[in-house]
């Protein structure tokens, strides 16, 4: 690293900070014009307001990170494209690929952070974030995913048509003991409730049929208690914000975990598993996209450059969302859906490198 090199990534990690902070309070300033009826209809602390945003920033900084690096380098290369900064340099016998050398650095830093975050850091502040709009914000959900079926153990499957959260009361509930192919016995209750106290389900108005051979046993029962591990009514629940404040080692246990439990589609957590790694190299793509073509002098000048980097971000973005919609959705395969954005413009940066370098 040469003083030039750190000329550039000073230059570089500052307009990229200084762009978090002013989109960081704009997007601040709008959540709080939105939320604010419900801070005052609910009574929300001053203290916990404040301790809302410092853990909602950071996730919608996480969340625009390839905008924010895109426009930071698009911003400041095409000033100093501007003021012959980039001519001067190359003029004094720099190759291209050397003056990229603090780009390089710069953006390995970033995404080395952001990773990092993406992984440990931000999961942990979505937690707190998504715990203040549960008591603050959201209204709470009145009932689950209708017709919920899950695996508890090797032998053990629950089924449940619906359940009202207001009440803690469930419908249709149906346990069943397989081993092998043959169904050992079969527990079909008319109600459950859920003592969050106790952690135990008590069932209303109950029939288990149990198979012995050819033998078959009917048992009637008024009301029973039963405990499961691991099994409350958040597992009911399919909400999609859980996942983004889970870190990465808890999300690898609850995808084993529902693995087991036999959940059809898994591909939402498998998108977000992959969606934290995948970001972060989206940072490096879209730097090289933007230095290649700010330092290019054009006639539009800086405005220019940064409208069509604001566009190419955009673009990015909506791809990301487009492609992961379709694997949750669709079947597409998550991983894949996940990099395609990455794939396309890591082709585009690599086409705009070579151009710029000749």
């Amino acid at each position: 690293m040469k003083k030039l090199d750190w000329y550039l990534l000073k230059k570089f990690l500052g307009t990229f900070f200084y762009a978090i902070m002013i989109l960081a309070v704009i997007t601040g300033v709008i959540d709080y014009s939105e939320k604010v009826d419900d801070f005052v209809k609910r009574q929300a602390p001053g203290s916990a307001i404040l301790g809302y945003y410092s853990n909602f920033i950071p996730y919608m900084v996480a969340f625009l990170f390839p905008l924010f690096i895109f426009i930071a380098t698009i911003f400041f290369t095409s000033k100093l494209a501007y003021k012959s900064e980039i001519i001067a340099i190359l003029a004094a016998g720099i190759s291209y690929p050397r003056f990229l050398r603090a780009y390089w650095v710069g953006a390995a830093i970033l995404c080395g952070v952001c990773f990092i975050a993406n992984h440990l850091l931000i999961p942990e502040a979505n937690k707190k974030r998504i715990a203040f709009e549960d008591r603050y914000v959201h209204e709470n959900p009145f009932s689950a995913d209708r017709n919920v079926h899950l695996r508890l153990s090797p032998e053990l499957y629950v089924y449940m048509q619906s359940y009202d959260y207001a009440t803690r009361t469930g419908y249709r509930f149906t346990e069943e003991k397989i081993v092998g192919t043959e169904l050992k016995e079969k527990l079909m209750a008319e109600r459950v409730t859920y003592d969050s106290v106790r952690k135990e389900w008590t069932l209303y108005n109950i029939t288990i049929r149990k198979n012995n051979g050819l033998q078959e046993e009917l048992q009637f029962a008024t009301e029973m208690k039963k405990k499961y591990q691991s099994f409350t009514p958040a597992d009911l629940s399919n909400d999609n914000d859980i996942m983004t404040a889970m870190t990465t080692p808890h999300l690898n246990k609850i995808i084993a975990r529902e693995k087991l439990r036999g959940r059809e589609n898994l591909n939402q957590y498998y998108v977000e598993k992959h969606r934290r790694t995948a970001q972060p190299f989206a940072g490096v793509i879209l730097t090289i996209i933007g230095v290649t073509i700010a330092s290019k002098t054009v006639r539009g000048g800086s405005g220019l450059h940064l409208a069509l980097g604001i566009m190419i971000s955009a673009s990015y973005i909506m791809a990301i969302q487009f492609t992961s919609t379709f694997s949750t959705r669709a079947g597409l395969n998550p991983m894949l859906g996940v990099w395609i954005p990455n794939i396309i413009f890591g082709a585009i940066a690599l086409i705009l490198y070579r151009r710029q370098t000749k």
